[in-house]
């Protein structure tokens, strides 16, 4: 065949595809109006991911399942803004990690609103001035996010997804690297870049930011001030990148929780889905093989850990909290079981969400 006659192939396959899309965007905004007129939630995180997985189980290439996986986020975000507008709010200012990441998990077609701090993040939620907040929890270098994770002590909102992005770190500046002083970024990504700062710029004082994107605005006002961010920031706010690639380790993701007001559903069929709790012992802990017993109701009824964190109180010394995730849903009979028993030991036990499995 030659290139004419491909691309009248193309072109007629471009109008089924416009014409399907459309067919798909009016059903959905139908699921919408019911979804209204029940009071459900018009972003369902469970439901996103079986449709991912059914596409990409039906997929025989040579597209491949990440790009499969982005074309449909943006079919479903704009299914979404059909059906009803939706704010996400995110560490911002623009372009920062947190911003990336809930683009990829929430696409283009909804409004962003960026937040100076994770408290802000979670007030907007909570006072319905964005209807979802966007957090990271874990990163796979320097661990938990710990301001993010106490936040979740006092508030009644629910992890209803989760998502992970892998992050590569430039050094962003509009100054020659002999003559940096200073460099500005938020603790984690700094700490994610601590060995390859020691080593190009050992006498550079280390300061804090609210966000990476922050730090570059900081840095392109100051004599001798560069910031560590991904490339996206400096290209928004126009400032050269002197090294890209600075990450002490390659493959640098760091983990994310969507907060909502209502809990995710099951994954159904053929779909994974991990809880989160939120679990204090109390003067329990001070007996001898209480954490082993916190865990013990789990383990006999065959639920998996996978992961367990301890955080202050900051009520009194020594007094911990204990983040755990669990393989399953809260609502599988055992779970439940599980909570109720611990109940009976634990002064708080306090389930946060239960959210799809994502491979990272």
């Amino acid at each position: 065949m030659d290139i004419d006659l491909c691309r009248q192939q193309i072109d007629g396959l471009d109008r089924q595809i416009v014409e399907a899309l459309n067919r798909r965007l009016s059903l959905a905004a139908e699921i919408g109006k019911l979804k209204r007129q029940q009071g459900g939630p018009i972003y369902v995180a469970e439901r996103q991911e079986q449709v991912f997985r059914k596409v990409c189980e039906q997929n025989r290439g040579p597209l491949n399942e990440p790009a499969l996986r982005a074309i449909y986020r943006e079919i479903m975000s704009a299914a979404i803004a059909l059906e009803q507008p939706l704010k996400i709010a995110y560490l911002g200012p623009d372009a920062t990690n947190s911003h990336q990441a809930s683009m990829r998990q929430f696409g283009a077609s909804v409004d962003y609103l960026g937040l100076p701090t994770f408290a802000d993040i979670f007030a907007a939620v909570n006072k319905g001035e964005a209807d979802y907040g966007v957090i990271p929890v874990e990163n796979s270098t320097e661990g938990s996010v710990r301001d993010a994770l106490d936040l979740f002590v006092e508030t009644e909102l629910k992890i209803v997804a989760q998502s992970y992005l892998e992050i590569a770190y430039c050094l962003i500046s509009a100054e020659p690297m002999e003559r940096i002083t200073k460099v500005y970024s938020k603790d984690q990504a700094l700490g994610q870049c601590r060995l390859w700062l020691q080593r190009h710029l050992p006498h550079a004082q280390l300061l804090d930011a609210p966000s990476t994107a922050r730090a570059v605005q900081i840095a392109k006002g100051e004599v001798g001030a560069a910031a560590v961010a991904n490339e996206l920031a400096a290209t928004f706010h126009q400032v050269p990148i002197l090294a890209r690639d600075i990450e002490d380790v390659r493959g640098n993701t760091t983990r994310f929780f969507v907060i909502g007001k209502q809990p995710s559903g099951c994954s159904g069929p053929g779909g994974q889905d991990v809880s989160t709790f939120l679990i204090s012992l109390g003067d329990e802990a001070t007996h001898s093989g209480s954490l082993l017993r916190m865990l013990m109701p789990f383990s006999e009824r065959g639920l998996s850990l996978t992961k367990i964190e301890s955080r202050p109180t900051k009520k009194r010394a020594w007094d911990y909290y204990f983040f755990i995730d669990v393989a399953g849903h809260y609502d599988d009979p055992r779970m439940r079981e599980a909570v109720l028993e611990l109940k009976k030991f634990c002064p708080l036990v306090k389930w946060l969400g239960s959210y799809p499995v994502v491979t990272p």
